[in-house]
């Protein structure tokens, strides 16, 4: 990560003498203060600057004849021709594993949502699985999944090896941030709803999104990490909120006014001025917890120079000792769709972050573009 040595020192001074403890948490409009000061001058904390792979972008496509018999259907189904995008990275056995999302023609909303596997010696060039490695079943997660399927994987490993997702589950009607566990990316446990032990219920229909762990890299690894006794996560997909878990598997939501409360909200005139959303797993660095998000511009009030409904990524720096606190936000986007695959598709003018691993020193990250193919791009530290 691209942080000068004695920028960390400072900074990680600052920190310590001011972050509150975690029981009394800041007020965003201190943090956002600070950031109209910093965010025009300070960039060292930010990964990057990416670029794409041209020559073999888009790294995925649709496959027409790919078939699956469903259980809940119960028929063949062609279950990734229509479109696959959004994808989770992780780096196995010195190869780089994409769990992406696939969709058929099948039901109402747009297709049937399913997970693919796919794995790369090079992180560029993919062979996958000929048949979904996680769907809709008759199983425990079954009222939730079934009508819409399975979406947008996040994924980071514990200190045993497991792997553990936090995914979306659509009924049709309603998103549902879910967890499962694994430790070969094949088989998977479902563990069910994120927030469904939460106040005793209370979120279990919330509409929820995007879970993004707060990890530490160890090599190739982003294994979880916790902060004053817990783990956190970044979750949400209109604002950015805040959850903590003793297990990685039951998740205890930040409220405020008893609600959830936001740590990192839309910007009027700017490209997230709609909404924000989690991208990969959150990372901890020597500046702070790195979180890598997406945004989407608004149709009124927006930034003028992109069309409305435009998803780019940006970034964003929270305090390692308070992962609620705010430190610094970048000014503007580091990718936005600009390529044909990119502006054209199921859901035009959509570049979606979602997977980021560093496999043999390179930082490689994996997105949707248009919602309708997987593309890439890289940073050389």
């Amino acid at each position: 990560m691209a942080v000068k040595s004695t920028y960390i020192s400072k900074l990680f001074i600052r920190i310590v003498l001011l972050a509150p403890s975690l029981g009394c948490f800041p007020s965003l409009g201190a943090a956002e203060g600070q950031l109209r000061r910093t965010a025009a001058t300070d960039t060292s904390w930010q990964l990057g600057p990416f670029e794409r792979v041209e020559e073999k972008n888009p790294i995925l496509l649709p496959l027409a004849n790919s078939q699956f018999f469903c259980p809940l259907a119960e028929k063949i189904v062609h279950w990734e021709a229509k479109d696959v995008f959004n994808p989770a990275a992780v780096v196995r056995n010195n190869k780089v594993y994409l769990i992406y999302r696939a969709e058929d023609h099948v039901g109402p909303k747009f297709g049937t949502k399913r997970f693919g596997l796919a794995f790369s010696d090079d992180g560029v060039n993919f062979q996958r699985l000929s048949q979904p490695v996680f769907y809709p079943d008759h199983d425990a997660a079954e009222h939730w999944e079934q009508g819409g399927g399975v979406e947008d994987p996040r994924i980071v490993e514990d200190e045993m090896g497991r792997y553990v997702m936090t995914y979306t589950a659509y009924d049709g009607l309603v998103a549902r941030l879910m967890v499962a566990t694994s430790f070969d990316l094949h088989s998977w446990h479902k563990h069910g709803p994120a927030f469904r032990y939460t106040l005793e219920g209370k979120y279990l229909d919330l509409w929820s999104k995007s879970g993004s762990i707060v990890s530490r890299r160890s090599g190739e690894h982003f294994v979880a990490e916790k902060i004053n006794g817990s783990y956190w996560m970044y979750w949400g997909d209109s604002n950015i909120y805040l959850a903590r878990s003793s297990d990685l598997l039951n998740w205890e939501i930040i409220e405020q006014d008893h609600k959830p409360r936001a740590v990192l909200e839309p910007r009027a005139g700017l490209f997230d001025s709609e909404l924000v959303e989690p991208g990969p797993q959150a990372m901890l660095s020597d500046a702070g917890i790195l979180l890598l998000y997406n945004g989407k511009n608004a149709a009124q009030g927006g930034d003028v120079q992109l069309q409305a409904g435009t998803y780019t990524a940006a970034q964003v720096l929270f305090s390692s000792s308070n992962p609620s606190q705010l430190l610094q936000r970048s000014a503007t986007y580091f990718l936005k769709p600009e390529t044909s695959y990119e502006k054209e598709g199921q859901v035009p003018q959509v570049c979606f972050i979602e997977g980021l691993v560093n496999f043999k020193g390179v930082w490689r990250l994996y997105y949707g573009a248009a919602d309708s193919t997987v593309a890439t791009a890289i940073f050389r530290e």
